[in-house]
């Protein structure tokens, strides 16, 4: 199953791209709607791959994860009211898109391997990208929501184990045993 999955973050990834090209992408509303597929696209997959394989830890940790980071965005909103560089409001520090990419690039580095990792994270970076050509965001509030998005999502998501139970064998002058460790 691993493969496929692969394969469909690289043809996620390889159409990003090809939709991000200049003939493509002639106004800032193809570049919104490209972010907002980036976005909850990775938030998706964050959150779906663990699930089909199984893994309801590793599916609680990246919505966790992606939650945090969508909490501090939306207060650091708040707290900074920046005009967006279009006039659209005042909630352009910081990127909510890129943190919320960021936080499923980071978790899907940290919990599947880089084989999802890395190009989780070229999605983000276009994700991010996009926000600016659509005139959504300036350059440092992408760079803030991406730093808060990969803080989160490598704090919260946790290396998944390749044991889940251990058996260790102990003895001293009194005695010897077993001792069962396991982790879930």
């Amino acid at each position: 199953m691993r493969p496929i999955i692969s394969k469909i973050a690289i043809t996620c990834v390889a159409s990003s791209i090809a939709l991000s090209s200049p003939a493509y992408a002639k106004n800032e509303k193809t570049y919104a709607t490209l972010s907002d597929i980036g976005a909850y696209g990775l938030a998706a997959l964050a959150v779906g791959t663990p699930l089909i394989k199984g893994d309801t830890n590793g599916a609680i940790q990246a919505g966790g994860s992606i939650a945090a980071a969508q909490l501090v965005t939306f207060g650091l909103k708040e707290t900074f009211p920046e005009l967006r560089p279009d006039g659209s409001d005042r909630k352009s520090f910081p990127s909510g898109h890129t943190s919320m990419s960021f936080a499923a690039a980071a978790t899907l580095f940290n919990r599947q391997g880089q084989t999802y990792g890395i190009p989780a994270f070229v999605v983000a970076s276009f994700v991010g990208f996009a926000r600016v050509k659509a005139d959504k965001h300036h350059w440092y509030d992408v760079v803030a929501g991406a730093a808060i998005g990969t803080t989160s999502g490598f704090l919260i998501t946790r290396d998944r184990p390749n044991r889940t139970a251990l058996v260790v064998p102990w003895g001293d002058s009194k005695g010897a045993g077993m001792s069962l460790a396991m982790r879930f």
